[in-house]
């Protein structure tokens, strides 16, 4: 469990008021949480981003224009921006396809929870405080979705060796293969060799390369503690 030594800034993005006034009166009654801004669109977080730097940015899925997947672009853009800043994305929507979507640039300071969760929230707290820190939170039923549909065995990772063990942790930590070859001192063949096998051993022969990338990163999160 993350633990927060100081005041966590945040930003909450929603484009319904009542859903927003609601998240922040939940935040604010933790003595950590400070929510600094709260917004309805996605020109008005990047905005309000700019002016506060906050801490963490908690967005709804779903917001203008295009009510699409608005919060995990903005994640995108942030990854660029201010890499520092946490996000945590809440939908209604059990896919796991958001949540890959969201893991692309790499599971360090992102979570994926259902918008439920605002209705838990000790939940919403720590996976603020997690993505401050670092961390990374996805909602359990969109990894028993993504998993139940994934895993060859109980464990997903028990027939990984140490080696595949190591290059999917820093896979996990959004790092390219030259990335993983420089941590690991390997050659970019000998890592893209072990991406292969793992893939193969999670059963992930099928999908597009970054999508295997990310659902080997949910495999690996939802096995090992956090």
């Amino acid at each position: 469990m993350a633990e927060s030594s100081r005041t966590l800034r945040l930003i909450v993005a929603d484009d319904v008021l009542l859903v927003r006034e609601g998240v922040q009166r939940v935040l604010e009654t933790y003595p950590d949480l400070d929510v600094v801004a709260a917004v309805g669109d996605v020109a008005a977080l990047l905005e309000a981003v700019s002016e506060h730097r906050p801490d963490v940015v908690i967005t709804d899925i779903r917001m203008p224009p295009g009510f699409s997947d608005e919060g995990i672009q903005a994640a995108a853009q942030l990854h660029d921006l201010t890499p520092d800043t946490g996000v945590v994305v809440l939908s209604q929507y059990a896919e796991p396809g958001y949540a890959l979507k969201l893991l692309e640039h790499g599971s360090k300071r992102r979570a994926y929870l259902l918008k439920e969760r605002v209705s838990e929230p000790d939940q919403l707290a720590e996976a603020a405080r997690e993505v401050a820190s670092g961390g990374s939170v996805i909602d359990p039923r969109v990894v028993e979705i993504l998993v139940t549909g994934s895993r060859p065995a109980p464990d997903p990772l028990a027939d990984l060796t140490p080696r595949e063990h190591q290059v999917l942790e820093q896979i996990a930590q959004g790092k390219s293969n030259a990335g993983v070859a420089a941590a690991l001192f390997l050659t970019e063949r000998a890592v893209q060799k072990h991406i292969n096998s793992l893939f193969a051993k999670l059963g992930l022969t099928v999908e597009a390369e970054v999508h295997r990338r990310v659902t080997a990163v949910l495999l690996y999160l939802s096995t090992t503690p956090r």
